[in-house]
């Protein structure tokens, strides 16, 4: 799964309160994770011991909004 802050909608929102920002620091670098580091971050999210992933790609938006 890549992470590219810099495609996030909610970039600079919700920084303070995502799990990149909280394990990396607020670098607004790209974050590749495979698979099991995407899972064992949620893991680690499900249970209270980091903040979820916030990220809200804008692509997304926007193909929600002409959908």
């Amino acid at each position: 799964m890549l992470i590219d802050c810099d495609a996030c909608k909610v970039r600079d929102v919700a920084c303070n309160d995502c799990v990149v920002s909280v394990l990396l620091g607020k670098s607004h670098e790209s974050v590749d994770l495979d698979e099991v580091e995407h899972q064992a971050v949620g893991a680690l999210a499900e249970h209270g011991l980091v903040p979820p992933l916030r990220l809200v790609p804008v692509a997304a938006i926007t193909r929600r909004n002409i959908a």
